[in-house]
Formats: C-alpha cells, structure tokens, sequence
C-alpha cells in the first residue's frame, strides 16, 4: 500500500495489547470447551496435561480479564452511544450486504462493534466473578455449595456467549476487507476508512492531513 495512501488507525501498543488478549484468550477457550464437552477433551492439551491445565485456566483467565480492563481504559471513549448511531442501525442490511451508497456517520466504531465491546466487556465482568466464586484454591471455601453450583452454570453461559461474540467479531473482521489488515499492521487505506468510518475519517483523519499540508511549504 503507498504510504500517502494510507491512515494509521490502530497504534502498536493497542494492536500489541489485542493480540496478547487473543493469545491468552485463546488458551483459556480451548481449555474451557475441552471440560464443557466430554467430546473436545483433547482441546485441554493447549495447557498440557489435565491437572496442569486446570491449575493454568484461571490465572490465564485473570490475566485475559486485566488486559480487557485495559483495552476498556483506552477504547471505551470510542465506544459511548452517539446519536448517529441509529443511521447505522436503520441500514444494518445494507452493512450486512456490503453495500455502502449511503453515508452512515460512522465513527472509529460503528453501532455494531459497540455492542460487541459492550458484550465482551460484561460478560469478561461476570467471568471474572464467577470464575473468583469456583477457584477452588483459593476462594471456594468461602461460599455455600448451592453459590458455587451456580457461579459454575454463570460461568459456563458467559463463557459459551463469550465465545460466540468473539466468533461474530472475527467473521465480521474476515466480511469487511481490510479490517484484520489494520489491526496487523495498524494501517487502513484512505478509501477503506472514508467508506467504512466516513465521519472518524473527516473529524479525525482529513484535519491531520490539511494540518500536515500547512506544515509543509
């Protein structure tokens, strides 16, 4: 891509932070599928052997937990409701399609990626304290049998629901070309931004490049 070409929209420490939550992530879903489904057992294995990965899973879970604590510090001034967002919503078929004739005021974020920061935001949240509720290790004595029986199905819900939002935001990044690009190498084209973030584009972008141009004689 020319790089006059080209719009910086994700920084290297918040693609670095992304990436090392995806990691851990990653190793915490594999390793709490393989004991939900009898079936998927071998998916432990990401951890090593069973009693290993049962010791790793919630440190690992802490660890995801923190680093989306993180990214919520630096994105959620990103992520507020605003009131363009309804114009996003009233042509979400039209996003879904791939088709984009019309301006949709669209932010860094559009109305949809801000549901799913929302939704991964909470349910990480309830993760968390269902997961401080059954660590036996550490915090399980502390509560009545009934307490842990039911932190153990919040937990096992937020998990599945977790896990289907993440699936939806990789699809979703897979729909949009470009997407997982940017958040590689931090670089979107400037077509890729007017059309999918046309208002991000014209508060944020073109006023650094007309500075830029002052700048320069």
């Amino acid at each position: 891509m020319d790089t006059n070409n080209r719009v910086l929209r994700t920084k290297f420490g918040d693609r670095l932070l992304h990436w090392t939550m995806v990691s851990c992530f990653f190793l915490v879903a594999m390793s709490g599928l393989s004991w939900f489904f009898p079936s998927l057992h071998w998916l432990g294995s990401v951890l090593g052997p069973p009693q290993l990965a049962r010791i790793l899973h919630p440190f690992l879970g802490v660890v995801v937990f923190a680093l989306l604590m993180c990214m919520f510090v630096r994105f959620v001034h990103h992520n507020m409701p605003v009131r363009t967002d309804g114009i996003w919503f009233r042509h979400v078929l039209d996003v879904l399609l791939n088709r984009h004739g019309q301006k949709l005021q669209i932010g860094k974020y559009n109305a949809g990626q801000k549901i799913l920061f929302w939704g991964i935001m909470a349910l990480i949240s309830a993760l968390f304290v269902t997961g401080l509720v059954i660590w036996r290790a550490y915090f399980a004595m502390y509560f009545p049998i009934p307490v842990i029986r039911l932190a153990l199905l919040a937990h096992s819900a937020a998990a599945l629901a977790l896990i289907l939002l993440v699936l939806g935001h990789i699809y979703m990044g897979l729909w949009v070309r470009g997407s997982i690009t940017g958040m590689i190498t931090g670089y979107v084209s400037r077509a890729w931004a007017r059309q999918h973030h046309d208002r991000w584009y014209a508060e944020e972008v073109a006023p650094e490049d007309t500075s830029s141009i002052k700048h320069h004689p």
